[in-house]
């Protein structure tokens, strides 16, 4: 193990973490309540995790004031201090984003989450603090908290890319779920009854499949968001409703109707031939 997984793994058992964001999660939570709101911070709209776009802004402002704060001259002053206030303004949306993509996970994940926004908080009030020390001719300390929280920020970013790829935050649990796109046979129709989901396989992907109002309707059966299993949540006006944080899905296509979800469901398309249902994945 190496110095970093060291360090990463001594965070996720931090109890103490626990204790700083169990309040702060309950506020969050809270706060995204709001349909509008809690779509858009997730990303829904997208198609895609808002919080990893928009990382993009504070990030590549303050890099480039540090390289004008660096190789840069007198002339180039005032484009690093509009740089460093670019990145304070582009870090409330982005925070913003990403508690709420924090806000559904639990135990190490969430400690580690904890960790990396109070690292980000740490860099946004070292910002802070160069932002008004240039504006008081203090270029030289300026540029040094600039610095301080540049350190800073890439050691979040370590951790940022952590929950991501090591930890799967906001990764969409059907990737590789690739179904068939011939027709395959599912099951009876007879088996189906309306309203009420059943759990179908075709090439080992789980497929929820409903009669809804007459018509069969499938989508995968694993929620993008967090790999709930869909058949034990929640049917009501054509749409399924996972039991783990409320993600909410369109029957007829797969679309997200509610978040905390971003990535759709992969939907596919039903048939009835002989009394058998076969399916294939929508195009």
């Amino acid at each position: 193990m190496n110095v970093l997984d060291d360090f990463t793994s001594r965070v996720e058992r931090w109890p103490l973490l626990d204790k700083i964001g169990d309040p702060v999660r309950s506020v969050v939570q809270a706060a995204i309540k709001p349909k509008a709101v809690r779509n858009t911070l997730s990303g829904t709209p997208l198609g895609h995790p808002l919080h990893a776009l928009l990382t993009d802004f504070p990030i590549g402002a303050w890099s480039l004031a540090s390289v004008l704060d660096l190789l840069g001259g007198e002339r180039d002053e005032h484009a690093a201090d509009l740089l460093v206030g670019t990145g304070l303004v582009a870090a409330i949306p982005t925070a913003a984003a990403g508690l709420t993509d924090w806000a559904d996970t639990h135990g190490s994940t969430s400690r580690l989450g904890v960790a990396h926004a109070a690292l980000n908080v740490t860099a946004l009030s070292l910002y802070g603090a160069s932002l008004v020390a240039r504006r008081a001719g203090s270029r030289t300390a300026g540029k040094g908290l600039a610095f301080t929280g540049l350190g800073i920020l890439l050691a979040s970013g370590y951790l940022g890319g952590h929950l991501a790829y090591t930890k799967g935050v906001k990764v969409s649990r059907t990737a590789w779920h690739e179904g068939p796109t011939d027709w395959e046979d599912a099951l009876a129709e007879s088996e189906l009854d309306d309203g009420k989901p059943h759990l179908a396989h075709l090439d080992d992907i789980p497929i929820l499949v409903i009669r809804d109002a007459g018509r069969i309707v499938a989508i995968d059966n694993v929620c993008t968001h967090a790999g709930g299993s869909l058949d034990e949540g929640t049917v009501k006006d054509g749409c399924v409703t996972c039991p783990l944080h409320g993600s909410t899905f369109r029957l007829a296509d797969g679309s997200v109707v509610l978040g905390p979800a971003s990535a759709p469901q992969p939907s596919y398309e039903a048939r009835v031939r002989e009394g058998r249902v076969q399916l294939r994945a929508r195009p």
